[in-house]
């Protein structure tokens, strides 16, 4: 199962130590570490990116699930319940990008105090016993969650409620009268505009889940190809759940995307 891990630590040398433990746990395939990174937490609630090890193809780790999860242990606690307006979208995209949810970004930002140090980690663990074992050793605490597959999900939603906004403007547009259409036009411009930055962005994101997705699966197949027995089964197991996990993820989107246009089409036969 790919899971998302925060593991805190007092000092930057435990860290360090952390990030090699986890990182011999995959070279002994107990576990397989798709990306990490050690960070510090600053005085000014700040976090500082203190080393990348990346097996996914982008110019940094900001973007990955890795970056928006360090982009969330950014300033005080309390996301769950305390997001302004203001900041309510990004975060909900940095949670989508991520594949977690608030209460267990706010639960691994009350323990990540400043000063403190962390490794944030992008893995697929069978058990949690290997890397607990691990990190207990070294006196840290694990806070971990399953990845949920549910951002392209959302987005195909919010495109879909865009377009039949517009939609329905349009229709209005076409019997309004003449000193209602300027009004109506306005907003049909705004939301056409709105409409291709989603459609843009989630082309965009779609095309680097894919290639991240490649990157992990070719990876763990490259890893795979050098052994035998039941390391290559467990090494083809996690590739499978990884394929199955995206694909399903794909089908959610093409569904929410024929549901909104088979409700368009119903509306316009009426």
């Amino acid at each position: 199962m790919e899971k998302m891990l925060v593991v805190v630590f007092d000092s930057e040398l435990k860290a360090y130590e952390g990030s090699r433990a986890l990182a011999q746990l995959d070279a002994e395939d107990s576990i397989a570490v798709h990306a990490q990174a050690v960070i510090k937490k600053n005085l000014d609630g700040t976090a500082t990116v203190k080393n990348v090890d990346n097996d996914v193809p982008v110019g940094s780790v900001a973007g990955t699930a890795v970056g928006s999860l360090i982009g969330m242990l950014e300033g005080p606690v309390g996301l769950a319940v305390g997001a302004t307006t203001g900041l309510f979208a990004g975060l909900l995209r940095d949670l989508f990008a991520a594949g977690v949810d608030a209460d267990f970004v706010d639960d691994a930002a009350a323990k990540l105090t400043p000063g403190k140090y962390a490794v944030v980690a992008d893995v697929s663990e069978e058990w949690e016993t290997p890397v607990d074992t691990k990190m207990e050793a070294l006196g840290a605490t694990v806070i971990r969650a399953p990845r949920q597959s549910v951002e392209q999900e959302q987005r195909a939603r919010e495109t879909a409620a865009l377009r039949e906004e517009l939609n329905q403007l349009k229709a209005e547009y076409a019997e309004a009268k003449a000193d209602r259409k300027a009004k109506l036009k306005a907003r049909i411009d705004r939301l056409d505009a709105a409409l291709q930055r989603k459609v843009d962005e989630a082309k965009q994101r779609s095309a680097q889940v894919k290639q991240e997705t490649e990157a992990k699966i070719k990876a763990l197949k490259n890893k795979a190809e050098k052994t035998q027995g039941e390391i290559r089964s467990t090494l083809d197991a996690r590739v499978t759940r990884i394929q199955r996990d995206h694909e399903a993820s794909q089908g959610k989107v093409k569904h929410v995307l024929a549901d909104q246009l088979r409700a368009t089409a119903a509306r316009i036969e009426r």
